[in-house]
């Protein structure tokens, strides 16, 4: 039996031909905050699904805590689908007395309402602001204690300040023992998790942390007085690039490959250490490219 509060070995879902996880592996332990990093349909949300139970795999094994999902195990989860699992017709009070009831604790006042939401007190969720309802959410997934804490996308769409407070929560739940696994494509919320696994075509194609995942990856840098030409010359040379203050980053491309594209355009060429992002650029190109003459 497995000490992990969650755990998948070479778990794979197929759907008819279309492979859309594949070989995946994946643990969690008590008071570990894990992003699983993926652009939208990477397989982040199909292997959450396969981890709770709710899809059944097409090969491999998935474990909460030390035993295959069932219900039983997911009366130990806190669980927010990027659809928020609330009801539009009730307050936040309401929805969290409804959860609590659900995961059987009684009694008036057994779950409290966060501060931050005591203003919506009458409020049906259907109404509220995007951040407020993923507040509720969170409070909602977090009422009965939880030894695993597992977020899809939880900070989609809402703003800066929400979503600092919602990561606040998470790391409060993690402090206290809880684990955590969440998925983002925000590659700068990366620095909120102890682990990442970044998934690419259905694969984990890094595992560890931001520095570790970056590793001696070097991006192209290009500056030129004319940037707006470099900038169209790359462009339509079918590269990728973005302008940070006048200086154009280009990943996934060689110095040679950058010249080439430049087509002779006065301007010079370089390299540097490459950001969490443009690495993330790379190997998901990469996987893609892998798939494609797979």
């Amino acid at each position: 039996m497995s000490d992990a509060l969650a755990q998948c070995r070479q778990v794979t879902r197929r759907f008819g031909p279309f492979t859309a996880v594949d070989r995946v592996d994946l643990r969690l332990d008590r008071g570990e905050v894990v992003g699983l990093l993926g652009a939208n349909g990477a397989g982040k949300t199909t292997v959450i699904r396969m981890l709770l139970g709710l899809l059944a795999t097409s090969g491999g094994e998935v474990e909460l805590f030390g035993e295959p999902p069932s219900r039983r195990t997911r009366q130990r989860i806190g669980y927010v689908p990027q659809t928020l699992g609330l009801y539009d017709d009730l307050t936040p009070a309401e929805n969290l007395e409804f959860s609590a009831a659900a995961f059987g604790i009684r009694g008036d006042g057994a779950v409290a309402l966060p501060e931050s939401l005591r203003g919506y007190s009458r409020t049906v969720v259907g109404s509220l602001p995007l951040g407020a309802q993923r507040g509720a959410a969170f409070a909602q997934a977090l009422a009965h204690q939880p030894d695993l804490l597992i977020l899809d996308e939880p900070t989609s769409g809402v703003d800066p300040l929400a979503r600092a407070r919602l990561w606040e929560t998470v790391a409060e739940a993690a402090v206290a023992g809880t684990g955590v696994l969440v998925t983002t494509h925000y590659m700068e919320e990366a620095g909120e998790c102890d682990r990442l696994l970044v998934m690419a075509e259905g694969r984990v194609v890094a595992e560890g942390t931001a520095s570790q995942i970056i590793g001696s990856a070097r991006v192209t840098m290009v500056e030129a007085a004319d940037w707006a030409a470099a900038f169209g010359a790359l462009e339509a040379g079918g590269l990728a690039v973005a302008l940070v203050g006048t200086t154009l980053r280009v990943p996934g491309a060689d110095p040679a490959r950058v010249r080439q594209a430049l087509a002779g355009l006065p301007a010079q060429v370089t390299d540097g250490p490459a950001t969490l992002d443009e690495r993330f650029f790379e190997l998901t190109l990469a996987a893609a490219g892998a798939r494609a003459t797979g």
